[in-house]
């Protein structure tokens, strides 16, 4: 590596969701390639992606047939606009993901991004309602300790404060229901009917805040609702689609079907930027019209279904079929079911929240200062590991390709590093305050 490249990340990069003015007092870890399910720095040191490269690699970094999908897309072309265009790629992945999607989802509009994706449902909603005569539905409601992306739509339909409150001033007016709470739900539906066009949540588990997972029937419940009060409902399943939680979809093992479904991260095995909205049939209908009755979906993206993302995403599905990903996922779960509940023993851990491949080990009120999961990172990179928590949380999202022993070697890492962690941290930096869900 070159010697320059930590100099020129602290000069000029300035990274998401980190406070530089610590960043800029450690050396960078530098990552060069992949290889299966382990990262490689620029030292040629290995470590286990024990976050799936932010929860979206599938398949294995490297996978031959993902590779060489993108390669042969790169002979034809790289990009070109859905403006007024079309290309095979997008039209054979909208068929492959409408196939595997919930039933009655028929549609399929592409961005780049979960953000965007979730960003599309919430405009999508309040046009189809007010292109209903409903023009007053121009609410929403989440979740508390919701997250759906970082655009000013997106964040208005957050719910973690520590993400979204600096922003308070920019973003639009919505309702905020318990996570769980049908009773509740059913309260805000029932109070603000006329005004409320969507409920809009991540079905069983939401990530970024914490691993929080939702009761069972819970969301069989919220559909429920949503459709005995006329509301549209958006399952944003960015983080828990593609097999995170067990199977293809969250909503399957509850038989729900939402109106609108937010897709991004593993739709291309973490290879490449894409994302897609799905819609039913009888919202897409609500768009049409005569040119001049201005019904369009107003909205679009430069990259919206890029030729190279669109092969990835393609090659990603042949993987799922061809290597019984589901199947084979299975025994997997149980497997890192059982190594949850020995981690659940430490003494340093106060709760363990987990869902189909997704865990969030937490570690308890910790002052913020002390930054007790960004030490449980610096502690299980020289292990051979990356995890990356939220605020006392540590997150274990392993790609669900990983194999048997690599599940055992990256548990052995995080409880090692979870009890150095905690060792190495100043009893006198402890409090009863709890750590905002950030590193």
């Amino acid at each position: 590596m070159s010697a320059d490249i930590p100099r020129l990340d602290h000069e000029h990069l300035w990274h998401p969701f980190t406070q530089q003015q610590g960043w800029v007092d450690e050396d960078p870890l530098v990552i060069e390639r992949g290889e299966g399910c382990y990262l490689v720095d620029a030292d040629g040191n290995r470590y286990l992606d024990g976050h799936s490269s932010l929860w979206c690699n599938v398949h294995g970094h490297r996978h031959p047939v993902i590779d060489a999908a993108i390669h042969a897309q790169v002979d034809r072309i790289s990009h070109s606009t859905m403006l007024g265009l079309s290309h095979p790629g997008a039209a054979e992945l909208a068929v492959r993901l409408v196939a595997i999607a919930p039933p009655g989802l028929s549609r399929v509009f592409y961005s780049d991004s979960g953000a965007t994706a979730a960003e599309i449902a919430l405009k999508m909603a309040f046009q189809y309602h007010a292109q209903r005569g409903e023009s007053g539905r121009t609410s929403f409601v989440h979740l508390r300790e919701g997250y759906h992306g970082d655009t000013i739509g997106s964040i208005s339909v957050g719910g973690i404060d520590l993400f979204h409150a600096t922003y308070k001033p920019l973003l639009f007016e919505t309702h905020m229901a318990e996570p769980g709470d049908a009773a509740g739900m059913e309260r805000i539906l029932a109070a603000h009917n006329e005004e409320i066009a969507a409920v809009i949540l991540e079905p069983l588990v939401q990530g970024a805040g914490g691993m929080l997972v939702h009761p069972q029937g819970y969301l069989r419940a919220v559909r429920e609702l949503c459709d005995r009060y006329g509301v549209l409902l958006i399952a944003d399943e960015v983080a828990v689609g593609f097999g995170r939680t067990g199977t293809m979809f969250a909503c399957e093992q509850e038989g729900v079907a939402p109106d609108l479904l937010c897709l991004a991260k593993g739709i291309t095995g973490g290879y490449l930027p894409l994302a897609a909205t799905l819609a039913t049939e009888a919202i897409y209908d609500g768009f049409l019209g005569a040119a001049e009755e201005f019904r369009t979906f107003f909205h679009g993206h430069t990259y919206t279904g890029n030729p190279l993302a669109c092969a990835a995403a393609l090659a990603t599905l042949d993987v799922f079929e061809r290597e019984r990903t589901l199947e084979n996922l299975q025994p997997k779960i149980a497997q890192f079911e059982a190594l949850l509940a020995e981690v659940a023993q430490m003494d340093e851990v106060t709760e363990i929240r987990q869902c189909g491949f997704m865990a969030g080990i937490d570690l308890g009120d910790h002052d913020p200062a002390l930054r007790i999961g960004h030490r449980v990172t610096n502690e299980a990179r020289p292990r051979g590991a990356i995890v990356r928590p939220l605020g006392n949380t540590v997150v274990l999202v392993p790609p669900l390709a990983i194999s048997a022993e690599e599940l055992r070697t990256l548990f052995a890492i995080t409880t090692e590093s979870i009890a150095a962690a905690v060792a190495s941290a100043p009893t006198t930096e402890r409090s009863a305050g709890a750590a905002p869900p950030v590193a």
